[in-house]
């Protein structure tokens, strides 16, 4: 009976397991649906706005800080990842691509002075224990994920850059494309890449805007609130792609764990019938020992 109450234990944790994994199942299903209407919402507003800004051509005299592009002798990574985990290969894919572009800008001859910027608990305590280069986290952003608290890291990173405390910024995030994928991107952020010089390669050419009031006043309200709103993306790109990474675990532990029960109530049941089996024969054998 000893194999019985380890089966029927197994059973029991199995089972309560099985009951946490799908409510957080549905907690994640309920916080993906509204993560996934925020960038679906906010996706098409902020790429026209970076392809306006990309087909803008800067060279004809105007100032912009943001399009300044020097020697990347400063480098700037933005990590982005999630608090918590249970969401699969969510964070190390990104600690992955994150440590990729570390080995990319520390080989030999290049010398970089690299600095990386943290988003999400998992990617903070890993990068912090680990190298010198983080030096500023911001975890909270992702529990108050308004326009305002993000865009304000955005400031952070733009102020920096026109300081020329960085000379190149960098994003690494996980792109959504649906609850079952998500793309692990790296994007640069600062400086500004144009579309004229693939224009001038034969590629798509500019479009013909007409500035009002004229280019300088336009370029300076409209460039701040593009890259602001290219890291509000960003963030809303990573916070669907959790919790549709989240979801999809949880669902597939369920499933296993139903497996699993399958299987160990099989087992119980034989064992079962063994032991009630054995128990017969004894009485059977008992009472002919008897009768003889």
């Amino acid at each position: 009976m000893g194999n019985l109450k380890e089966v029927r234990t197994r059973i029991a944790s199995i089972g309560s397991n099985q009951k946490i994994t799908s409510a957080m199942k549905m907690v994640s299903a309920a916080k993906f649906r509204r993560a996934q209407n925020a960038i679906y919402t906010m996706r098409p507003y902020s790429e026209k706005l970076s392809e306006i800004i990309s087909n803008i051509n800067v060279e004809d005299g105007v100032d912009t800080p943001y399009h300044e592009t020097r020697k990347p002798e400063r480098v700037l990574l933005v990590v982005v990842a999630s608090n918590k985990g249970l969401c699969g290969a969510f964070n190390s894919n990104i600690i992955k691509e994150a440590n990729r572009r570390i080995e990319y800008y520390s080989e030999p001859g290049k010398n970089i002075e690299l600095s990386m910027i943290t988003i999400g608990k998992r990617v903070t305590e890993f990068f912090s224990k680990r190298t010198a280069y983080v030096t500023d986290s911001f975890d909270d952003v992702l529990d108050k994920s308004s326009f305002d608290n993000i865009s304000s890291i955005a400031e952070l990173v733009m102020t920096r850059f026109c300081a020329k405390k960085y000379d190149r910024v960098e994003l690494i995030y996980n792109k959504f494309k649906n609850s079952l994928t998500q793309i692990v991107s790296t994007e640069q952020f600062l400086p500004i890449v144009s579309d004229s010089a693939k224009a001038d390669n034969g590629g798509k050419q500019q479009n013909d805007y007409i500035f009002e009031p004229d280019k300088q006043t336009i370029l300076k309200e409209m460039i701040p609130l593009s890259l602001r709103s290219q890291f509000y993306r960003v963030l809303l790109d990573s916070l669907a792609s959790e919790h549709g990474a989240r979801m999809t675990a949880m669902q597939k532990a369920t499933d296993n764990a139903n497996e699993l029960l399958k299987e160990l109530k099989l087992t119980y049941n034989k064992a079962r019938q063994t032991a009630i089996t054995n128990e017969i024969i004894e009485i059977v054998s008992g009472a002919e020992a008897l009768n003889g």
